[in-house]
């Protein structure tokens, strides 16, 4: 394993069943398999763990992104390969996120309301539209799409296969592997 990895973090935004983690596990198997040291920053996982103290107001969100920056940024600062996959709703906090980490990748995963209500593998969309669920993203919270990011997966249109294929063309096109 090469030690002069280039650390980078791909920021995976998009709604709640957008397809962020099943694409970005796709992603960091491949980047293992090419030998080079990864670390999944996961929405469900990060909120068990070093933000469980968090709710979903603004504030909280917010606050959820700086800790998750935070780590990112260390991590990718030592040559790690860093996959965060958060809702990360606010523009302005993701902005925040791509000043403080530097290597900053961002992933928009473009996926309609419709379609990721349609997947609902939680069941959270179904409380949200039943309003048992307060501020829940794209529904009764809003979802501020990025205006400029590095790359765009459209996972109503492609296989996760498709999506994870663009993200590596990317990384390789502009030599981070």
């Amino acid at each position: 394993m090469s030690s002069s990895q280039r650390g980078f973090t791909l920021w995976f935004t998009g709604l709640s069943g957008s397809g962020k983690t099943t694409v970005s596990r796709i992603v960091e198997r491949e980047l293992r398999q090419r030998g080079l040291k990864v670390e999944p920053l996961d929405g469900d996982i990060v909120r068990q763990g070093l933000t469980r103290d968090l709710g979903f107001s603004k504030e909280d969100r917010d606050k959820n992104i700086e800790r998750v920056t935070f780590v990112a940024k260390l991590l990718t600062r030592n040559g790690v390969a860093v996959l965060c996959s958060f809702i990360s709703p606010y523009r302005a906090q993701r902005q925040i996120s791509r000043e403080e980490i530097g290597e900053f990748i961002e992933v928009y995963v473009e996926c309609s309301v419709e379609e990721c209500a349609a997947r609902d593998v939680k069941g959270l969309y179904a409380k949200a539209l039943a309003g048992q669920i307060p501020n829940f993203t794209g529904v009764s919270d809003p979802y501020e799409a990025p205006e400029h990011p590095e790359i765009v997966i459209r996972t109503a249109q492609e296989t996760p296969e498709e999506s994870a294929a663009i993200i590596l063309g990317y990384l390789e096109q502009n030599g981070y592997i």
